[in-house]
């Protein structure tokens, strides 16, 4: 009986690698987008509040463990108004 939590358990994180590549994606594509680095994502972060160095925000985002909430900061941050997500596809969903 002790083994099915640890199955759900391992089950439950699998399925949020690929979320959590996505929303990398999201946001390192704004950054090379709009030309901007680690620095100035930094400096835009402090005019909302949010104060992380250069190098909290590269190993917060290449990690891919970071929240909604940060994402949604550093997308307001670079000045994104919308997020298209029609663009992620799953692996055997793909429309064609």
């Amino acid at each position: 009986m002790e083994e099915l939590p640890n199955k759900r358990g391992r089950l439950q994180l699998a399925p949020y690698g690929k979320w959590e590549e996505e929303a990398k994606g999201l946001i390192e594509e704004e950054m090379m987008r709009r030309d901007i680095r680690y620095k100035q994502l930094s400096r835009m972060l402090e005019q909302l509040g949010v104060y992380e160095s250069p190098e909290q925000l590269n190993r917060k985002i290449n990690r891919k463990r970071f929240s909604a909430a940060f994402l949604i900061a550093c997308m307001r941050a670079m000045g994104v108004e919308n997020i298209a997500l029609h663009q992620f596809k799953q692996g055997q969903n793909k429309e064609g």
